[in-house]
């Protein structure tokens, strides 16, 4: 194995950045101290399809402590920075990334990582799962477990479960406490609005903001959204969520009346075409288009072009395109925005959900006797080890139960 970036040159760069990340992510040190000294995954292979960023990269340094042979590439053609995975290449790491990659080269660097033969998968999207399971059945037998990050790979892996199509047993990192609540909140909020200003710069205060979807990152998005002084409109097909929505202050409509009223849309539902071609024929002149969705079908962006007369580059990754007359302007070529056109979640909110990674990896392989072909949660005990090390971090202190609270809590005897 060797590696394939942009410019290995970078690298001096992207140490920097990888130890300011690193900075920020006390909790993740704290796994990497243990895993160092205890050497949990020494032997085992570990193949890696998620955004090559200095994060990762401290994720990376914390699975190779841990005894760990891992090699990596990116889960989107738009998300690695370069300097980071120059860095990884330079520490001897299998790196198969860089930002701009065509859908070929998307696929041929899974490929390069599925010719590792890995053991264990950290998977973000579920795209190095599928393929193992697709296109190379014969490495099935071999595979101990993996850890998907994101709510569209746990989508897509309890379709695969449900349909008896998973062959190991797939650990759902996003459901825990310390990723979704934290990590789909406050890291999808504050990346994805840093990702459109910095396309566009753009004054969000009195703007509309139509937001797609009003999971964990919808709610971050929106919150985010009216912070910064907006006009938040939220579309839904939850009616709890669509409930939510309303009782938080916001306006909540279908997406044909939101289309007509909206200066700025995001998506984050993780389904597909929740913008339509027709959506966006009814939209203002000027509107802006941005996901934050796993994949780039949450706005159709295959119809935006179809229906274009012209379509220009005005900015770095922010087009414009000429529909019927109007301007219809797209962040990141309708992927990630906060990956496209900002560095992702801030260093803090990563080292959360990267401790349940490398974590998830360690329950994962020390109960592979037990555990069958299905979507496992972590237990309770590990997401709550990570919010003791990130208090920890934080030089934040709480107080424990004593004795008789903890056995006022287990009874039912005593009442009024």
């Amino acid at each position: 194995m060797a590696y394939e970036v942009k410019d290995i040159d970078l690298a001096s760069q992207g140490f920097k950045n990888v130890s300011w990340a690193e900075a920020q992510m006390g909790a993740l040190l704290k796994v990497r101290e243990r895993f160092k000294k205890e050497k949990p995954l020494s032997g085992y292979r570990i193949g890696m399809a998620l955004h090559v960023t200095k994060e990762t990269a401290v994720l990376v340094r914390t699975l190779v402590a841990g005894g760990a042979e891992v090699a990596i590439t990116s889960c989107n053609p738009l998300s690695t920075q370069d300097d980071a995975a120059a860095a990884l290449a330079a520490e001897g790491v299998n790196v198969f990334a860089y930002k701009g990659e065509s859908v070929e080269e998307y696929y041929r660097f899974l490929d390069k990582v599925i010719s590792f033969n890995p053991q264990v998968t950290i998977d973000d999207g579920m795209d190095l799962v599928t393929r193992i399971h697709a296109e190379h059945p014969q490495l099935l037998s071999d595979m101990i477990c993996g850890c998907e990050e994101t709510t569209t790979g746990v989508i897509r892996l309890r379709a695969m479960e449900k349909k008896g199509a998973l062959k190991y047993p797939i650990i759902a990192v996003n459901d825990c406490q310390t990723k979704h609540l934290m990590d789909n909140y406050y890291g999808t909020g504050q990346s994805s609005l840093d990702g459109l200003i910095r396309a566009s710069n753009l004054l969000i205060s009195g703007k509309t903001v139509v937001v797609a979807g009003y999971g964990n990152c919808g709610k971050g998005v929106a919150l985010r959204a009216k912070g910064l002084g907006a006009n938040v409109i939220v579309t839904e097909v939850d009616p709890f969520r669509a409930l939510q929505a309303k009782m938080d202050g916001y306006r909540v409509m279908k997406m044909e009346q939101a289309a007509r009223e909206g200066d700025i849309f995001i998506t984050v539902s993780g389904n597909l075409r929740v913008i339509s071609a027709e959506h966006i024929r009814l939209m203002r002149d000027g509107a802006i288009l941005a996901n934050s969705g796993h994949f780039d079908h949450e706005i159709d962006v295959a119809g935006l072009k179809q229906m274009a007369s012209d379509v220009q580059r005005i900015r770095p990754l922010f087009d414009e395109y000429i529909v019927e007359g109007k301007r219809i302007y797209l962040c990141g070529e309708g992927r990630l925005v906060n990956l496209a056109c900002a560095e992702g979640h801030p260093s803090t909110v990563m080292s959360l959900s990267f401790c349940d990674q490398a974590l998830g990896v360690e329950w994962g392989i020390r109960n592979r006797e037990t555990l069958e072909p299905k979507v496992y949660r972590l237990p309770e005990e590990i997401d709550q080890t990570v919010a003791k090390l990130q208090l920890e971090a934080m030089g934040v202190s709480i107080d424990e139960l004593t004795s008789e609270q903890k056995e006022y809590l287990s009874s039912w005897q005593r009442g009024t």
